[in-house]
């Protein structure tokens, strides 16, 4: 069973990503990472370690240059 812990709000998850609240959102609606609900409130939580891959998936693509431009 998942800890409380293993979740972040959606503004402590925008503060560990330095990223706009509001960006988190329109991240969240798009489907990059999976959000779940805080059963009592509804707030949306989202894992840390779904985090970490978001950022990971980030820097791999900036380590990969686009087909068709210089390095």
């Amino acid at each position: 069973m998942a800890k409380l812990d293993e979740y972040l709000t959606i503004k402590e998850a925008a503060d560990f990503l330095g990223v706009a609240v509001n960006t988190m959102r329109n991240w969240a609606d798009a489907g990059k990472f999976p959000v779940h609900r805080n059963p009592i409130n509804n707030y949306r939580l989202i894992k840390k370690l779904d985090l970490e891959e978001l950022l990971r998936d980030i820097e791999h693509s900036v380590e990969q240059p686009k087909p068709g431009k210089p390095k």
